[in-house]
């Protein structure tokens, strides 16, 4: 590998939408019971007036998927949660088959927003269809890459690509910076595995790291890190490679794939049967932890540490399957505990509707090495 492996590979994107029959058309005319009772039912529906007549069908659609359930303005865990997340599910498929049309790159409905990623996503398409949800997230991922993302534990912003995880809760970076700031270890290299938009890359360099190399399985997440390394002047220092876990070292010599420092901040909850790539930033794959600690040891100096970021988050809602960390210390000797740091989370903002899931979580930094 070196550092001047830059191509950019071709990002994720909404799929387009191909039709066998022209949609049933939708507007603000129509009846919002009946238009969400067929799209329940299997229906694809196009709207043909007004930005505003998707966000009226979704809000119609909610009460029909969700009710007005006493659990949706109450904390809750367990069963719930996971009528809750199969709820979500059935909402989702149901509101992906409300369509919107793009013509010449823009949304071609009133009163819509101009969203740059129609632009910089499509360039080999122009006109298409797309569903509502996701020219919803392409208008809202546009507006956080515009303005920028800004952590409490980073002096800079973070530009997000359309697709790219970054934590909007960040008591697990706060623990993160503390324990960086005790560190004593060396710092000639550490690996960010999984980097996502790379906050915790630019917490290491921030921390005197001499070289990150920080991998991620979404193309768009490796576009997001390289690109803001190079708007901060740290590309020589950072360098982003696509790959699942540690398989960009596969053909390596040992000396030239051993870092000081491997970190993990993995997805915190199990997948199910409808998690799409995007959806792997926030729920794990079967296998993943064991693939990951199975290989980790290769790649980590005698002297080296290994953090996993974690949370009891699956513990509290009831569906997680054991705990991950806990699980390979207890089933292996490859690593043992050195440390586990513990920090409980803040509460949801009070003007939020959404359900409380994180009841009694804490997030967590376990330091491992090895045997």
């Amino acid at each position: 590998m070196n550092s001047d492996e830059t191509r950019k590979p071709f990002p994720l994107r909404p799929e387009p939408v191909t039709a066998d029959e022209t949609p049933d058309p939708v507007h603000q005319n129509s009846d919002m019971k009946e238009v969400a009772a067929r799209l329940m039912a299997g229906a694809l529906l196009l709207i043909t007036d007004t930005y505003s007549t998707g966000l009226a069908v979704l809000s119609e659609l909610k009460k029909q998927v969700f009710g007005r359930r006493k659990s949706e303005s109450v904390e809750m865990g367990g069963e719930d949660f996971q009528d809750y997340r199969t709820r979500r599910a059935a909402f989702r498929q149901a509101s992906n088959r409300l369509l919107v049309p793009v013509e010449q790159n823009r949304i071609a409905l009133r009163k819509s927003p101009d969203i740059g990623w129609l632009r910089e996503l499509y360039p080999d398409i122009q006109n298409f269809l797309l569903p509502f949800p996701q020219i919803q997230g392409l208008n809202s991922s546009w507006q956080w890459f515009l303005k920028g993302v800004r952590f409490p534990v980073l002096k800079h912003e973070i530009y997000p690509w359309y697709g790219t995880y970054f934590p909007t809760r960040f008591d697990h970076l706060k623990l993160f910076d503390e324990w960086l700031i005790k560190y004593q270890g060396r710092k000639e290299r550490a690996l960010d595995i999984g980097a996502g938009c790379g906050v915790l890359s630019f917490q290491l360099l921030k921390h005197g790291f001499r070289h990150i190399i920080a991998t991620d399985i979404n193309p768009n997440a490796v576009i997001t890190v390289r690109e803001n390394a190079r708007h901060q002047g740290v590309q020589d220092r950072l360098d982003v490679y696509m790959s699942d876990l540690f398989m960009i070292w596969k053909d390596e010599d040992e000396d030239g794939k051993k870092a000081d420092l491997i970190v993990l901040n993995p997805p915190w909850l199990p997948a199910d049967e409808d998690t799409g790539m995007l959806d792997r930033a926030i729920y794990y794959e079967p296998g993943l932890f064991d693939r990951f600690f199975a290989d980790a040891g290769d790649h980590l100096v005698d002297e080296g540490k290994l953090v996993v970021l974690f949370s009891n988050l699956g513990h509290t809602t009831g569906i997680g399957e054991g705990h991950p960390v806990e699980n390979e210390l207890a089933r292996f000797k490859r690593f043992r505990k050195v440390r586990l740091l513990q920090r409980k989370v803040d509460g949801p903002s009070r003007k939020t509707r959404r359900p409380d899931h994180r009841k009694d979580e804490f997030v967590e930094l376990w330091v491992l090495e090895k045997y």
